[in-house]
């Protein structure tokens, strides 16, 4: 794992840092968001979302996918990555798009040589709110919470991928 070390020359204190991007995949809205995790503190930088629109063919919105993640990288510079693996519950045909928009983002990241942490939608529900069965508004209000915002983070595909985020900040060793 990549990590930034800073020497405070009147202590000599080593400070590690980690630049965490926590994505939540999806072909119409790919929610990211990027924190800082600095001895053991999680500090919030930015979230967003990338929107394709539906009536653009699936390579276009694949490859603006791919684009806007390469420029997220390019801009904050992440150590690591954390996703959210594939989840379709009911909608059994969202599947493939959102398997698709995980596969260009995972090549993005790849490309950089970042380290990408896979995480399940219960993973990150238990890391952020405590439980497995939590709601999304339950989430979104943590994130708040753990990140010190002033307001929910929206939309929720962003509040998911910070959830990701703050989950890779916690763990302790890099599982990929």
């Amino acid at each position: 794992m990549l990590k930034q070390i800073t020497i405070n020359n009147k202590n000599r204190a080593v400070l590690q840092k980690r630049r965490i991007l926590g994505i939540d995949p999806g072909l119409a809205s790919t929610g990211w968001g990027v924190l800082d995790e600095i001895d053991g503190k999680i500090c919030y930088i930015d979230h967003g979302i990338v929107v394709t629109k539906p009536d653009i063919p699936r390579c276009d919105r694949l490859f603006f996918i791919l684009q806007s993640i390469r420029s997220i990288i390019e801009k904050y510079n992440p150590t690591e990555a954390a996703i959210e693996n594939l989840y379709f519950g009911k909608n059994v045909s969202s599947a493939i798009p959102v398997a698709e928009a995980r596969g260009v983002i995972s090549a993005a990241v790849a490309e950089k040589g970042i380290p990408l942490r896979e995480l399940t939608p219960n993973t990150i529900k238990k890391g952020v709110v405590g439980s497995v069965s939590a709601g999304k508004k339950q989430v979104q209000e943590m994130v708040k919470i753990i990140l010190g915002l002033e307001k929910i983070p929206k939309p929720d595909h962003a509040a998911d991928a910070l959830g990701a985020a703050i989950c890779a900040a916690n763990a302790v060793e890099f599982i990929s």
